[in-house]
């Protein structure tokens, strides 16, 4: 009678019997050839773990690069095209170096995820090629320029060429909202540092109680935060708030002349403060160049050369400052 019952108001599940072991290569998957992450998955199971211990791993690992990072040699402010390009001729010019990127977005890449108005190619005018190539990323060439087929493809590329390199911390959701001075022995004034906070911190001042920020103390800064906007020039406007440099308005349009302008004038515009990219248009007035990406990519690696040219000389006074 119970059988009876079960055969008719029951279905049971037949689990086949398997003489795998946990977590054993599947050999007969169809995705077999692809991956040897795919297992017999009746018996697969995860390594056990606490909840604690995730919690740990991450919060004590930041707190040990917030440690490590708080002295920097070189801060570079906005993880888009230029900023990361920056980080990469930098590092590995200079591996001796710690090289902290401080990114407002969740995401880097700025402006570059995608190539203009929502389509993903990216154009890059040449020689800017020579570049892509290093990086080695496949592209078309289309004689006076060339074309990736998608511009998320040359950031995170980029992105994770930066971030293998030992000596580079990138902290994103985390804004500058300030800068450090100091007076030099000559009388001058320099940029010295950053003052940070976690973006999302940065956006509810008006409507929290006071949230003091962090800082990073930096002999150089390169400043790549883009054209204005919530978040950009913001390096610049800073300056110009407290009547050290003057602030020009972006001009229109104009690809032939604004990525030779920009790339020209990549320099440091106040001590201790190099401006790389398209926020250079709020100091110089450059034309904005739209969707072509070679000017970004040039910029950066006259940043970082501009970086190392001043960087003995700001390191000194940097020393003497204490």
């Amino acid at each position: 009678m119970l059988n009876h019952f079960l055969s008719t108001t029951t279905t049971i599940k037949q689990i086949p019997i398997t003489m795998k072991t946990a977590n054993v290569f599947n050999d007969e998957s169809k995705v077999a050839t692809a991956t040897d992450a795919v297992y017999d998955w009746d018996s697969f199971k995860f390594a056990p773990i606490r909840e604690s211990q995730v919690s740990r791993a991450m919060t004590k690992r930041y707190f040990a690069d917030l440690d490590k990072y708080a002295e920097s040699d070189i801060v570079i402010v906005g993880a888009g095209s230029s900023g990361l390009t920056a980080a990469y001729i930098l590092a590995k010019s200079r591996p001796d170096l710690k090289i902290a990127i401080v990114e407002a977005n969740v995401a880097v890449g700025g402006g570059c995820f995608l190539g203009g108005q929502l389509f993903s190619s990216m154009v890059l005018r040449k020689p800017a090629d020579t570049f892509i190539k290093e990086l080695g990323i496949d592209y078309e060439d289309e004689g006076n320029f060339i074309v990736v087929k998608h511009a998320a493809l040359f950031i995170t590329k980029l992105c994770s060429k930066v971030l293998e390199l030992p000596n580079v911390k990138l902290f994103n959701a985390t804004c500058v909202e300030d800068l450090i001075t100091r007076k030099t022995s000559e009388g001058g004034i320099r940029v010295a540092g950053v003052v940070t906070n976690w973006t999302l911190v940065s956006m509810h001042h008006d409507d929290q109680s006071c949230m003091d920020p962090n800082t990073i103390n930096s002999k150089l800064i390169i400043s790549c935060t883009g054209h204005d906007g919530p978040m950009g020039a913001f390096c610049v406007k800073r300056l110009v708030s407290q009547g050290y440099i003057k602030r020009n308005q972006m001009g229109c349009l104009d690809m032939n002349l604004a990525e030779d302008s920009i790339v020209k004038n990549t320099r440091e515009v106040f001590p201790g403060l190099i401006v790389a990219g398209m926020e250079l248009s709020e100091c110089d007035s450059s034309n904005r160049m739209g969707p072509t990406f070679g000017a970004m990519v040039l910029s950066g690696v006259k940043a970082a050369e501009e970086a190392l040219n001043v960087y003995d000389l700001r390191a000194k006074q940097d020393k003497e400052s204490y």
